[in-house]
């Protein structure tokens, strides 16, 4: 009973006959051009060059289809037994569209390297197992053109995507990879780094109780962190700013705002209230600098004028929850 509930029972390859090989091979060769075809309409607004590649590298998969059924109707007719990937034991399996369509242009690319590779090895091992010299020659030849694949996506790459267009949607997504996590993020990390400075600091000299502050720091780090979170995700759907998934800015606003200010607070865990407290200080002097690291690095702001605005801002927050919790 639990074995049919909690596990699949899968056919060893060799085990298949030749008809449920060419099937196989039948069936992969749809799943890809589907899922070319889906990396191509994922594609086609923001870089219509590459999302050519793609549906020529479909068409290319229809065309391996269609011999492959030729070949079928030759050998056993109409009927092609319904065998798939995942009914095979140890075989290749394609990630889910969904899981695909969150990956960046880069990504979808090495993707397609990577499943021609997979294709080529499936053919050698099929062309090995069948004995009609037909079928075997067809196998040998899709392991070759698939091998090939690479540089046919090489080639049609320069076709449809060269140096000049493959640079511009590079800046293109980097730049929405800014606008969609970067800036959100960043806006939380300074949020949550330099807002909670004040009391957290006015709390722990005030009370000179690392628990306490602790608590007091852990509160006001996952607050603000929700409060940023959903403030990102409702003030703006992306639509007409361009500036992507509000749930996405939302999750990187609210996560990075809740370490900033997490960042200072688990020093509190120490029982000793000084060594606390000069951890914190030094865990605080890693966070501006890091907060100007990436106004440098993502938003093109001159280092040193990210590093004095950062880190003077958050000294005089410091000072004043200091002078504050010791008044």
């Amino acid at each position: 009973m639990a074995f049919n509930l909690f596990s699949r029972p899968r056919r060893a390859f060799s085990s298949l006959s030749e008809q449920e090989v060419l099937a196989l091979a039948i069936s992969s060769e749809e799943d890809d051009a589907r899922i070319y075809k889906s990396y191509a309409e994922h594609l086609r607004s923001e870089y219509p060059d590459s999302a050519k590649i793609f549906d020529d590298m479909a068409m290319v998969e229809d065309s391996h289809r269609r011999m492959l059924i030729d070949m079928h109707k030759r050998r056993f007719g109409d009927v092609i037994p319904l065998i798939r990937r995942e009914h095979v034991r140890g075989f290749y399996e394609r990630r889910p569209d969904w899981l695909m369509k969150s990956l960046p242009l880069d990504k979808i690319r090495d993707q397609t390297v990577t499943m021609e590779e997979q294709a080529c090895r499936f053919y050698r091992a099929a062309a090995a197992q069948v004995s009609d010299a037909d079928t075997r020659k067809l196998l040998g030849d899709l392991a070759m053109a698939e091998e090939a694949h690479e540089e046919t996506a090489v080639a049609l790459s320069e076709k449809h995507a060269p140096k000049d267009v493959r640079d511009e949607e590079s800046l293109k997504e980097r730049r929405q990879f800014v606008l969609t996590w970067v800036q959100p993020g960043l806006a939380g990390l300074m949020d949550g780094s330099v807002s909670t400075l004040a009391p957290i600091f006015a709390a722990a000299f005030a009370t000179q109780d690392t628990k306490q502050t602790f608590l007091i720091g852990l509160s006001a780090a996952v607050g603000a962190g929700i409060s940023m979170g959903f403030t990102e995700a409702a003030h703006d759907d992306g639509k007409l700013s361009g500036r992507g998934s509000p749930i996405k800015r939302g999750i990187a606003s609210g996560v990075m705002t809740m370490v900033g200010g997490l960042g200072h607070a688990l020093p509190y865990l120490i029982p000793e209230f000084w060594t606390a407290t000069i951890v914190a200080i030094i865990v605080v002097f890693f966070e501006l600098w890091a907060i100007a690291f990436i106004q440098n690095k993502y938003m093109e702001t001159p280092f040193m004028r990210a590093a004095f605005q950062v880190v003077l801002g958050g000294g005089l927050v410091l000072a004043a929850g200091m002078l504050i919790g010791s008044g």
